[in-house]
């Protein structure tokens, strides 16, 4: 029997192609996520709200992450697992159902293709190691967070709250960075920073510039990446939030009025971040001149 210490690295090319098709499959669920999770929270609500008001419940259909099974919203048939396949299944039925041609919106083969390209990436940058396990999660449920704020304005605290305490209880074991104490210290210079600005802004305009959401998102990024890891993210999300912005409003005639969310920027710059961080920070000291 082979000793487990001297066994070879497997191929990198398995690594990198496992993480593609993991990938694909992750962001298949995803694509669930991002459309339940928020009309889970909403039905939540509205039966909280009727017990606050001691009315009578209403008989809401059940649905979940898993229930119903997948299926057409317009002829409600169900989806076999042949017409399941991520991005495949979408190219061969020309993005519309079996059974009623009705059209299935592009984003579902662009998110699955999204989870299986950023999952390829990590993979490539952290290679066999234990830490890319977890730079995977952190990933994934950054497109999450991305998908759900762009469609509603929301960062579901069911996915922020525990990336805060996964970032935390990660800081613990002593291959992963940071070091508790940057993890402890980024989670809270995370959430204040941007507690700040909101609250400042307020007094200022008497508007709300941004959900409560973003601080948590920023926290757990904090958690993950560390205090020192924040300066650059907060950079880096408001410059391509300003010029997302900017565009939308001169291109594609957006209402200035209307709110953008900020969740998108965030999750982008911290996943950068969590790639490359070093390499960007050095990159920002060698043009302002301090490198």
């Amino acid at each position: 029997m082979l000793n487990p210490a001297v066994w070879p690295e497997p191929p990198f090319w398995l690594l990198l192609t496992g993480c593609g098709l993991l990938g694909l499959v992750i962001g298949s669920f995803l694509n669930v996520v991002i459309l339940r999770l928020p009309r889970m929270m909403e039905r939540d609500w509205r039966a909280g709200a009727r017990e606050i008001l001691e009315l009578e419940p209403v008989d809401q259909p059940a649905i979940s992450l898993s229930r119903p099974g997948s299926h057409c919203p317009r002829c409600q048939q169900a989806i076999r697992a042949r017409d399941n396949v991520p991005v495949l299944s979408w190219l061969l039925l020309r993005g519309r159902c079996r059974h009623c041609q009705a059209g299935i919106p592009v984003r579902y083969p662009l998110v699955e293709a999204l989870s299986a390209i950023l999952s390829v990436l990590v993979a490539w940058q952290f290679g066999w190691t234990v830490e890319l396990l977890p730079a995977l999660v952190l990933t994934w449920s950054l497109i999450a967070l991305s998908g759900i704020d762009l469609d509603h304005q929301l960062l579901p605290d069911s996915i922020t709250l525990p990336l805060i305490w996964l970032g935390l209880l990660l800081s613990l074991v002593p291959v992963f960075a940071p070091d508790p104490q940057a993890a402890i210290i980024g989670a809270v210079a995370g959430y204040l920073s941007l507690w700040s600005v909101f609250h400042a802004f307020r007094l200022l305009t008497g508007k709300e510039g941004m959900g409560y959401g973003d601080f948590k998102l920023l926290a757990a990024l904090g958690a993950w990446l560390g205090w020192a890891a924040l300066p650059m993210i907060i950079l880096l999300s408001a410059l391509v939030g300003a010029v997302a912005g900017i565009l939308m409003i001169l291109l594609l005639g957006r209402d200035r009025q209307l709110p953008i969310p900020f969740g998108p920027y965030l999750a982008g710059a911290g996943w950068l971040a969590l790639l490359w961080g070093d390499s960007l920070t050095d990159a920002y000291f060698r043009l302002a001149g301090l490198g």
